[in-house]
């Protein structure tokens, strides 16, 4: 029976649960390195995927998350802060999880193994070809995801898979294929650990990155954020600020006249005329700033 990758002995597994403290958390922690660092083999690929996600929303379609077990967890902690951090509508992102949200607490195993609840609630969301279907396995063959990503490709949906095996029966599916050659778990097959991190990490590259296609970032600045509390409200009105050069009173005035909406404050404090006037700039410039700055600069 051959062995996958994320199924192999780490190296320093011999002896590892007699090791001093110290000693096994250094080796857990150099392993957690290792696996991040398996992340930059797969940049050019991501970047399609990006690329993908994005076209995909700009078309009014969905983010549609598909996967189980760990690489699920992984999936549920992009998926959720997408609309906080970047204003993406929060109808416009699905999480999908084998066992269902519901079972988290749980974290059963057997639902991974149910194609059919995949395909079933593939079919319930109406997955179409506006939508893009990412999935996540960190083995590249359980069946959940894998069917996912048949169904999405069935519906003419674009497919993004993400596995840590090389090889793996996912990446025939999708039409882009992120392969994370993570090594060996300290703890052998507890995927939780290397394969979950370089998970994470993708997956934040590649909405970080969508983002970015959407105009939603700019100068490294969350430019689209919601708002919702206290210290967010801080940090729109810094952001305000330090696009602009404004100062504290003028962000303030110009984020309550755009009902807190930060890329309309930053127009308004940039030199837009009135409101209507900065959501047809940013209408006409496809909500990106860096236009919309470059023309107010220009006419003052």
């Amino acid at each position: 029976m051959t062995t996958t990758q994320t199924e192999m002995t780490h190296a320093s597994a011999t002896g590892f649960d007699a090791r001093a403290a110290g000693e096994a958390l250094t080796i857990l922690a150099a392993a957690q390195v290792e696996a991040a660092q398996a992340v930059q083999g797969a940049v050019a690929e991501i970047a399609a995927a990006a690329e993908l996600a994005a076209t995909s929303l700009l078309a009014g379609g969905r983010l549609i998350y598909a996967a189980a077990g760990s690489s699920g967890l992984m999936a549920l902690a992009d998926a959720v802060e997408l609309p906080g951090t970047f204003g993406i509508g929060r109808d416009r992102i699905v999480v999908l999880l084998a066992g269902g949200i519901a079972a988290l607490p749980a974290l059963e195993g057997g639902p991974e193994d149910d194609a059919e609840a995949a395909r079933r609630e593939l079919a319930a969301i109406a997955v179409r070809p506006n939508d893009c279907v990412i999935t996540l396995t960190a083995s590249g063959y359980t069946p959940y995801p894998l069917a996912a990503a048949a169904a999405g490709r069935a519906a003419g949906a674009r497919t993004i898979g993400i596995a840590n095996n090389a090889g793996a029966a996912l990446f025939d599916l999708v039409d882009v294929a992120i392969c994370l050659a993570t090594p060996p778990e300290v703890i052998a097959g507890s995927t939780r650990m290397g394969a979950g991190t370089a998970q994470k990490i993708t997956l934040n590259m590649l909405s970080t990155l969508v983002a970015v296609k959407l105009g939603h970032v700019h100068d490294g600045f969350m430019v689209n954020l919601i708002a919702d509390n206290a210290k967010l409200r801080g940090r729109a009105q810094r952001i305000v600020i330090g696009i602009t050069g404004v100062s504290d009173a003028e962000a303030a005035r110009c984020l309550e006249l755009a009902d807190g909406g930060v890329k309309l404050a930053i127009v308004l404090a940039a030199g837009a005329a009135d409101l209507e006037g900065a959501r047809r700039l940013l209408g006409a410039n496809q909500e990106r700033l860096r236009p919309v700055l470059a023309e107010l600069a220009h006419k003052g």
